[in-house]
C-alpha cells in the first residue's frame, strides 16, 4: 500500500476470555465446517429488527450492490480464476461418479478453498494451492461435461481450454504466488495477480512517477482503478468503470446503488451514493475523492457502507485497489466506547512519543463507531477485517478526517467460536498469563482495534513534499506497524482508566502478552515450513515483537523460556516493554513522515521476514495436535424482501440457515457478471 493509510486489523483471535466450549448461544451455531486450514463461521446481525422499514430496504439494496462485484475480485486475483472456478463448479454440480472416493473428496476441498480465497492462491499467504487430486481425474471429469457447461471462448475447444488451465492448476512453477514481496525480484513479473499486463516493475513505477506532480497538495491515488497494459510498445491504463473493464459488473452495482439512493436516510447519504455512482460511471479519480470527502462527513446516518476499489494489499506495488464491500449499521450502545476515544483524539496525538514535527497540529474529523456488519463482499468475504479506517487518501485524512469502525458482531463471532480451543493452555507461559487473558483479553483486543483504527492510522503527518508512495513495497508493513504501535503504547496509559475504558491498571498486560506471543510464535502456524513471512500484517506483528525482544535483551524485558521441553514467551517487565513500543513508534513515524525508503527496507528485512526454522517446527507440531484451523471466514446471512398483496415492500427478512457450498453456488448463479 506504500504509504497509504490501510484499514485492516486482520487478526482472527487466537485466544479468548473463556474456558468453556461455547459454540452455541441461544441455539445459534457459530461453527459451520472445517477443511484444509480453514474454518467457516456464521455471524449474527443483532438489532436488525430495530431498524425502520426504510433502513431495512436500504440495507437490502446495498447488500445486492455488495454482491454484484464478486467476479471483479476473482479476476483481479488472477487472470484465469474465473474460468477455473466455472469449470470446477460445473464438475461439482454435474459429476456422475462416486462422490465418496478420494479424488472427488480432494477435489471438493480444492473447490472450497478456491471459493474462500476468490482464486487459486491462498487468501493470506498467497501461495498457489497444491491439488490433492490427479490431473487425470480433473481432465476426465471436465471432458465429460457438455460444452455448454464450459467457459469456452469463441472457436476454443474443450481440449484447448484444458491445455490452458492444466499447467496453471498443477504446475508449481506457473504462477506460484499471487503477490510476491521478495526483495530484489521484479515484483510484477513474479506475481500472479492480474493488475498488470505486459509491463515490468520498472516500467510501472516510471509510468506512475511521471504522472505525479512534485508538491501536489491534493493528489489522486494514481493507478487505483485500472489495469496497466503494454501493447505494441505503448503503455496505457485500462480503467475499471461502466463501459470499460469490469463494466458489466459495475453496471449491476450502479443499478442497486440507484435503488438505494431512493430510500437514503437523508440528503447527505443520498449525495454520497450519487457521487459513488458518478465515479463508477466515469472512472475519474477526482470524483472518487469527492465521494470520499462526502462519505467522511456523513456521520448522522445509521446505515453505512463501503463499496469500491479500496485496499491494495493484492498489488505488490501497492497501487491497484481490490474491489470490496461491507454494509453495516451503527451499534448505538457499543459506539459509546469509540466515541470517547475519538473525542479525545487531539490529546492522544499531542501526547504520543513521536517527534513534534511529525505530529498533526490539529486532528480533524475523526469519527469512530462500533458497527454490525449486515453483508460482506469482495475482498472482505469470506475472510474479513475486524476494524476499518478510511479513506486511504493522505490529504483527505489530513484536511477532512476519517471514519473508523470496529465490527462488533464479527469480533463477537470470532470470540464465541474460539472459546475453549486450547490455544491459551498450550502456548501461554503460566497461569498468571492465563488469568490475565481470561479477565481482560476480549476487552483489550477490542480497545486495541479501536485505538489502531480510530487513532493510529489517523495520527502523524507526512513532511511537505514527501510522496505518499515513497516506501514502495514496504509501505503496507510500516503503516500497519505504526497503527499497531500507537494502540499498544496507549493501552498502558492512565488515560484509558480516566476515560473508564479500562477498570484496572493491569488490564493492558493481557494485550501486551498476547501480542508479543503472537508476533514471536503463534502466528507462525500460518507459515509453511521453510517459508519466510510475506503478508503485511504478519510482517508488522513480527517486526514489533522481534524488535522489542532484541532491543530489550539487555534488560531481559522479554525472554524465551524452556519448560517441559517446550518453548514459551515470558514478559518480565511490562513497563519497559511500553517504553520499547514508544521508541519504535517514534522511529516508525519518522520513517513514514520522511519517506525514508532505505530505513523502511532495513527495518522490515531485519525484523519482519525471516523465521527461526527450529522454533517454527516446534510450534507447528504443538499446534497440529490441537486440530484447529488457523484461518477463519464467514457465511453471509440471506436477505429477502417481504411484500404485501399489492407488491409494496413491507419488511426485509434475514435468515442464517444457508450452507457454505449452497451460498457459494447461489452467488455464482446470481452474481456472475464477468
Amino acid at each position: 500500500m506504500k504509504g497509504k493509510f490501510l484499514m485492516f486489523t486482520v487478526l482472527p483471535l487466537m485466544f479468548s476470555c473463556g474456558m468453556q466450549n461455547e459454540n452455541k448461544t441461544e441455539d445459534f451455531e457459530y461453527n459451520v465446517e472445517k477443511f484444509a486450514d480453514l474454518q467457516i463461521l456464521r455471524y449474527r446481525v443483532p438489532e436488525f429488527e430495530d431498524l425502520t422499514s426504510q433502513q431495512k430496504e436500504l440495507v437490502y439494496y446495498l447488500t445486492e450492490a455488495a454482491l454484484q462485484g464478486r467476479d471483479i475480485l476473482y479476476d483481479q486475483n488472477g487472470k484465469y480464476n474465473l474460468k477455473i472456478r466455472k469449470i470446477l463448479e460445473a464438475i461439482y454440480m454435474n459429476y456422475s461418479g462416486d462422490r465418496s472416493k478420494g479424488d472427488f473428496k480432494a477435489f471438493e476441498v480444492y473447490l472450497k478453498r478456491v471459493w474462500f480465497s476468490n482464486g487459486i492462491h491462498h487468501h493470506y499467504g498467497s501461495d498457489k494451492f497444491v491439488p490433492d487430486f490427479s490431473s487425470d481425474f480433473l481432465k476426465k471429469a471436465m471432458m465429460e461435461l457438455p460444452e455448454d457447461k464450459l467457459p469456452l471462448a469463441e472457436n476454443e475447444t474443450a481440449e484447448d481450454l484444458w491445455n490452458t488451465i492444466s499447467p496453471i492448476i498443477f504446475d508449481p512453477e506457473v504462477y506460484p504466488k499471487r503477490v510476491n514481496q521478495k526483495d530484489g525480484e521484479d515484483l510484477i513479473l513474479t506475481s500472479a495477480c492480474n493488475y498488470y499486463d505486459g509491463v515490468t516493475q520498472q516500467e510501472a513505477e516510471d509510468f506512475y512517477n511521471k504522472m505525479k506532480v512534485a508538491g501536489e497538495k491534493e493528489p489522486v491515488m494514481y493507478g487505483m482503478n485500472s489495469t496497466l497494459v503494454k501493447r505494441d510498445g505503448k503503455i496505457y491504463e485500462d480503467v475499471w468503470k461502466s463501459g470499460g473493464k469490469y463494466g458489466n459488473a459495475i453496471d449491476k452495482i450502479i443499478y442497486w446503488l440507484e435503488q438505494a439512493e431512493t430510500v437514503a436516510e437523508n440528503d447527505k447519504q443520498k449525495e454520497v451514493i450519487a457521487q459513488l455512482i458518478d465515479f463508477y460511471k466515469t472512472g475519474d479519480l477526482k470524483k472518487f475523492d469527492e465521494y470520499s470527502i462526502s462519505w467522511v462527513k456523513d456521520t448522522d446516518s445509521r446505515v453505512d457502507f463501503v463499496n469500491g476499489f479500496i485496499e491494495s494489499y493484492g498489488d505488490p506495488l501497492g497501487l491497484k485497489a481490490s474491489w470490496e464491500s461491507v454494509v453495516n449499521f451503527k451499534n448505538v450502545e457499543a459506539t459509546k466506547r469509540t466515541e470517547k476515544i475519538s473525542e479525545n483524539a487531539q490529546w492522544f496525538e499531542d501526547n504520543s512519543p513521536v517527534d513534534a514535527k511529525f505530529k498533526k497540529d490539529k486532528v480533524k474529523g475523526v469519527s469512530a463507531k462500533v458497527i454490525n456488519a449486515a453483508i460482506l463482499g469482495g475482498d472482505l468475504y469470506p475472510s474479513t477485517a475486524i476494524g476499518i479506517n478510511l479513506p486511504n487518501s493522505n490529504w483527505i485524512r489530513s484536511e477532512h478526517g476519517s471514519k473508523s469502525v470496529t465490527i462488533g458482531n464479527i469480533t463477537d463471532a470470532y470470540n464465541k467460536a474460539a472459546h475453549g480451543n486450547g490455544m491459551m493452555e498450550e502456548f501461554a507461559f503460566s497461569n498468571v498469563e492465563i488469568d490475565l487473558i481470561n479477565k481482560y483479553a476480549d476487552l483489550t483486543d477490542e480497545l486495541h482495534t479501536d485505538l489502531h483504527e480510530c487513532l493510529g492510522h489517523g495520527s502523524g503527518k507526512l513532511l511537505p513534499g514527501v510522496d505518499p508512495d515513497a516506501l514502495k513495497a514496504y509501505g503496507s508493513t510500516i503503516e500497519e506497524a505504526r497503527a499497531d504501535l500507537f494502540g499498544l503504547y496507549y493501552m498502558a496509559d492512565q488515560k484509558l482508566i480516566d476515560l473508564k475504558l479500562l477498570d484496572s491498571p493491569e488490564a493492558y498486560k493481557a494485550q501486551y502478552y498476547t501480542y508479543i506471543l503472537n508476533g514471536l510464535m503463534t502466528q507462525l502456524v500460518r507459515i509453511n515450513p521453510g517459508d519466510s513471512i510475506e503478508e503485511a500484517h504478519m510482517r508488522n506483528r513480527q517486526l514489533i515483537a522481534k524488535w522489542a525482544y532484541e532491543n530489550g535483551k539487555k534488560d531481559n524485558v522479554i525472554e524465551f523460556v524452556k519448560k517441559d521441553g517446550k518453548t514459551y514467551v515470558k514478559v518480565n517487565d511490562y513497563e519497559k516493554l511500553r517504553g520499547l513500543f514508544g521508541s519504535l513508534l517514534a522511529e516508525i513515524q519518522r520513517i513514514k513522515s520522511e519517506g525514508d525508503f532505505d530505513a523502511a527496507r532495513k527495518m522490515v528485512e531485519t525484523y519482519a521476514v525471516n523465521v527461526d526454522p527450529v522454533l517454527h517446527k516446534e510450534i507447528l507440531e504443538r499446534y497440529n495436535k490441537l486440530n484447529l484451523a488457523p484461518y477463519k471466514g464467514f457465511i453471509n446471512p440471506k436477505y429477502e424482501l417481504v411484500k404485501d398483496e399489492n407488491g409494496k415492500i413491507t419488511d426485509v427478512k434475514v435468515t442464517y440457515d444457508e450452507g457454505y457450498a449452497e451460498q457459494m453456488l447461489r452467488y455464482s448463479r446470481d452474481y456472475s457478471n464477468l
